[in-house]
């Protein structure tokens, strides 16, 4: 039995387990959140600053699960299909980067998933998830890589790693920005980290849209942000820091360019810069200025950090 004929039996399954709850439960008055790693961060709290999840952004909770154990968490847009943040634990990365073995959430498309991602079978993908998400084909052919919210670089273990190649971390990205300026600001934060953390820092990375007229990939299901941003908070920390990196802790923030032709109120351009780098521009501050752009863009209050990172752990 081929592994596609092996998955649409086990979807199949699925969704009829799931929906015979729903029916009873609907029947009872009740009703069901058939997998708790979807609609809810209450599994995985371990990924945000004193259980702690940003405030301020509406979305799907996803407690991302790769072989039954939880490895980071995602607010997840279903209508742009594609993500508004990720946070994790950040670890010095071991080895080499995994391959790109892209997965898809089950649990998006059918309730009674188990919430492991699993890898995209050969073949079109089952409707359901085509519906539910985006799919291999939406950035094939497209202008744009798939970015990552939450890189592989920032993991130890080969299955940390893996689990960052899941549809829902990633975003439209233009490569002048994943291959470039983007690239270099999450190496500095890992060497920043890796050398003078103390103890757990959390990141959360996310996107801002544009402010009117939504952009999309090529078909029209994958949103595509203006900006993407970054934040990590260490609240244990070397206090012999050197200079230039005295205002970097507990916590620092950054907003980079994802279309040069944005204005450069936000992010201002380097004119120097590599041709095909240039007008994807990355913007460090600090993280009440970040949360600034965040309020002006999403016209709410939006939180990162508990008590901005500033609480004694």
């Amino acid at each position: 039995m081929t592994q596609l004929r092996i998955f649409d039996r086990w979807i199949m399954k699925m969704s009829r387990s799931c929906s015979l709850a729903v029916a009873i439960l609907v029947f009872a008055g009740g009703w069901c959140l058939c997998a708790a790693n979807v609609g809810e961060f209450t599994p995985c709290l371990q990924f945000f600053y004193r259980s702690w999840p940003p405030k301020g952004l509406e979305g799907t909770p996803i407690c991302q699960r790769f072989n039954n154990q939880y490895r980071f968490a995602t607010l997840y847009s279903r209508p742009r299909r594609s993500p508004w943040f990720s946070a994790y634990l950040y670890r010095a990365p071991v080895g080499k980067r995994p391959s790109a073995t892209w997965k898809f959430e089950p649990q998006l498309a059918y309730p009674g998933a188990d919430g492991n991602m699993i890898p995209f079978p050969p073949g079109p993908p089952d409707q359901n998830v085509v519906e539910s998400q985006a799919v291999k084909l939406d950035y094939i052919n497209s202008t744009y890589s798939r970015g990552h919210l939450n890189p592989s670089l920032h993991h130890q273990s080969h299955e940390d790693r893996s689990a960052t190649f899941t549809l829902t971390n990633v975003v439209p990205q233009k490569a002048g920005s994943n291959d470039g300026p983007w690239e270099i600001l999450e190496q500095t934060v890992n060497h920043t980290l890796s050398a003078y953390c103390l103890g757990d820092a959390y990141i959360v990375t996310g996107i801002i849209p544009y402010r009117t007229d939504e952009h999309w990939l090529k078909n029209h299901r994958v949103a595509v942000p203006e900006y993407m941003w970054s934040a990590y908070c260490c609240p244990k920390y070397n206090n012999s820091l050197p200079k230039e990196l005295k205002n970097t802790f507990p916590t620092y923030a950054a907003i980079g360019r994802n279309d040069p032709n944005s204005t450069e109120e936000i992010v201002p351009v380097n004119k120097t810069a590599k041709t095909q780098f240039r007008g994807y521009d990355v913007r460090q501050m600090p993280l009440q200025t970040l949360e600034m752009y965040l309020k002006d863009r999403f016209n709410t209050v939006v939180s990162v950090f508990y008590e901005l990172c500033s609480g004694s752990d």
